[in-house]
């Protein structure tokens, strides 16, 4: 079920929908293409409001998570069951495959059958499929799921360069947080139904709205930490569980000084901005601490690493040539410019 959900999509733009399993994502892709009955509101397609029009009349393309290939039929005749169905003339049926199968590189394979097929290949020709149609809007729901890492990050590449090259809008559903982020002109963050917060991701990368989004776009996600305003005459603070005390640095626009004496807030830090300290370059803006290494995770170009401050649990990054060990007690800088704080209650961001 969604509630109140009110988006206005752009002529050819690449929005996704993203959101943990459950949140309606998948659903509000199936009231668009007509196969979900919506209880209030209206659809428009265009100018024209599609809320009564079957969904082989909306100029809709959907690709599935599993591909929906005719086994039995080859490459050429699965893009080409939708036209012919339509009783589209044979060269323009032959012109518009053609096209389709130079964009996505499927030329060497119209007559190969499924079974004879990469999973990367299949998906093209779910692809494939849709483009034939020219539709007005192209929906895809979760192409991706069923496909190895490395083939994820092909296929992103490629549904990026199709959005490019066909030039048209496009709707994507996912629950992988990286793909919105790769492909999206805009997000919408979805979560029990409802909208959370809607933007281009960067805008929701640097400027969550509450602590879901804040969780759940970037990886690793930022770090959350309860804790409690302190006021003392050099400014406010906010102390953690365990005495670790971190000011509060002024914004622009935005004064940390109307913070209100024991406000039990959750501070926001990313990962890219809790770093080891470079002694020789100090930044004055940092703010240094020391910790304690309880896990590292090499990742080539870069490193993880969970680390205690005070007791208290974070995930920092470093240069992933940089040696460090499990047990090591490297004194870390925290990035105070880009510091979030979010009421503990409430959970909206306030800083």
């Amino acid at each position: 079920m969604v509630h109140g959900v009110n988006l206005e999509i752009a002529d050819r733009e690449f929005i996704v929908l993203v959101g943990p399993s459950g949140c309606g994502k998948s659903t509000i892709l199936r009231m668009i293409a007509g196969l979900e009955t919506i209880t209030e509101g209206q659809i428009s397609i265009g100018d024209r409001v599609v809320n009564q029009v079957a969904p082989k009349d909306r100029k809709i393309a959907m690709v599935f998570q599993n591909y929906a290939l005719y086994p039995h039929r080859n490459v050429f005749e699965n893009m080409s069951f939708g036209l012919r169905l339509k009783k589209t003339p044979k060269d323009e049926i032959q012109d518009r495959v053609q096209e389709a199968a130079e964009i996505l590189g499927l030329q060497e394979l119209l007559n190969r059958k499924p079974f004879e097929l990469s999973g990367g290949q299949r998906q093209r020709v779910a692809m494939g499929r849709a483009i034939v149609r020219k539709p007005a809007v192209f929906l895809f729901d979760e192409p991706l799921s069923n496909l190895d890492a490395k083939l994820r990050t092909q296929m992103r590449a490629e549904i990026k360069w199709l959005h490019h090259k066909v030039n048209a809008t496009i709707i994507y559903v996912t629950h992988d947080q990286i793909e919105a982020m790769t492909l999206a002109d805009r997000i919408e963050v979805l979560k029990d139904g409802r909208v959370e917060q809607v933007g281009n991701p960067i805008k929701l990368f640097q400027n969550p709205v509450n602590t879901f989004v804040a969780g759940f776009i970037g990886s690793p996600p930022m770090n959350l930490v309860l804790a409690t305003i302190h006021r003392n005459p050099a400014g406010p603070s906010m102390v953690l569980s365990g005495g670790l005390s971190i000011p509060i640095p002024d914004k622009p626009g935005v004064t940390a000084q109307n913070f209100s004496e024991n406000l039990k807030v959750i501070m926001g830090l990313r990962t890219e901005d809790i770093s080891i300290a470079d002694h020789n370059q100090p930044c004055p803006k940092d703010w240094i601490v020391p910790g304690i290494v309880d896990v590292v995770e090499p990742l080539g170009n870069e490193t993880h690493f969970h680390v205690k401050l005070n007791g208290e649990s974070f995930i920092a990054r470093c240069e992933g040539r940089n040696p460090i060990r499990t047990g090591d007690q490297p004194d870390l800088a925290l990035n105070l410019n880009h510091l979030h704080v979010f009421d503990a209650q409430t959970r909206m961001s306030i800083y």
